[in-house]
């Protein structure tokens, strides 16, 4: 007598069905099936370049001519630091790699597909506004089965719309800031077959405590800024061989070296004697400004002697209601209001301390100026 043994069936997870969905299943032979009619998977992508991994160094093998690589690296203005970390990447390639790579720094959520991706900075921007709504997100995403099924359940709707904003770049490299920047990209690149063709890089711009969402295992690379993120990689299902601690990427005018305090402050128009308070909220001015100003204005002043004992720097990035209500007020003090500033370095240089929310990126770039700090806020996400 013989007996058939039906093989096991492989167990599909609730993203690969809907990807299957969009896509069409997928067969040993690979063809994928879509509406009943097969097809063979077709990829517009030009490029025949692979990758290789050797000595822990992730190299392109590049096959016919010589060419520029095009390196895309995602992010979302949700907060100014996913933009800087992709902008001080972008002048680390160009000052290290000079034209060999072309870079894009580019939201593709924002320019390719519809509400909620398209819609995250204003909705970041409220929420932390009403700090328990951000505590509630954050936290009741962060089980795995809810954040999966919610980023598979949006890929049904724009997975065609991020493809063509991916394939539109062609990247041989694409490198990710931002925590919602993996799970979609990278199962464009698994059902269009290119996972050996373009190398994907997580690059993690948080301290501490990471949302899960930074965890992709299918990446090439997860770059953390700790040994504490590290940790976290590896509690997430990430192998030993993807994790490197590299630390935050900071701009490179903060590996410079700069001029004098004294420089500084002729070079800024700052007092050259009274102490600085350098005191800011992030790229979108978020957190207590206003508020911290006003107490310092108050602080910094001498009643007794009817002097100021120090001045004030206010930095209020893309916020300009906040420094149109600052300029607007009388002072006792000297005081400059700023608007968004793309020399940091020169200002941190000129101060004693400085007072500001808890950015991972302005904590890094403190550090590196010996600057003492103060953190006047925070959200979840950042202890």
């Amino acid at each position: 007598m013989v007996m058939k043994i039906a093989s096991p069936e492989k167990v599909v997870s609730i993203t690969e069905k809907v990807w299957q969905r969009v896509y069409g299943g997928i067969n040993n032979n690979g063809y994928y099936y879509h509406h009943h009619r097969k097809h063979r998977r077709r990829c517009s992508y030009e490029s025949e370049d692979e990758y290789e991994v050797e000595d822990g160094t992730i190299q392109l093998m590049q096959m016919g001519a010589e060419r520029s690589k095009n390196v895309l690296i995602l992010m979302s203005d949700t907060g100014g630091g996913h933009r800087a970390s992709a902008e001080a990447i972008r002048e680390a390639f160009r000052i290290e790699f000079g034209d060999e790579y072309r870079i894009y720094v580019k939201d593709v959520w924002k320019e390719y597909t519809g509400w909620p991706l398209n819609d995250m900075e204003r909705s970041y921007k409220f929420m932390v506004k009403h700090v328990q709504l951000w505590k509630v997100a954050f936290h009741s995403t962060s089980p795995r089965w809810i954040h999966s099924s919610y980023l598979a359940a949006i890929a049904s709707y724009y997975a065609k719309e991020v493809e063509a904003g991916l394939m539109e770049y062609k990247p041989d490299i694409i490198i990710s800031v931002h925590p919602l920047m993996q799970h979609i990209p990278l199962s464009v690149l698994k059902w269009k077959s290119l996972q050996k063709k373009v190398i994907f890089v997580t690059v993690i711009t948080d301290l501490n405590t990471c949302h899960p969402t930074w965890f992709h295992p299918r990446v090439n690379r997860c770059y953390c800024p700790s040994k504490e993120v590290a940790k976290r990689a590896l509690y997430d299902g990430l192998e030993e061989s993807q994790i490197q601690v590299f630390g935050l990427p900071i701009r490179p005018s903060f590996a410079r070296a700069v001029l004098s305090k004294d420089d500084l402050r002729k070079e800024l128009e700052l007092d050259p004697d009274l102490p600085a308070v350098l005191l800011m909220g992030g790229g979108e001015g978020m957190g207590p400004v206003k508020k911290t100003a006003m107490v310092l204005g108050e602080s910094l002043y001498d009643n007794d002697q009817g002097k100021p004992i120090g001045q004030l720097i206010i930095i209020c990035g893309r916020n300009k209601a906040l420094a149109s209500t600052l300029e607007s007020l009388e002072w006792k003090i000297p005081v400059k209001v700023r608007g968004f500033e793309t020399q940091m370095e020169k200002w941190m240089g000129a101060c004693d301390c400085i007072i500001t929310k808890a950015g991972p990126g302005t904590i890094a770039e403190a550090l590196i100026r010996g600057l003492p700090i103060v953190l006047n806020d925070y959200i979840p996400g950042q202890v």
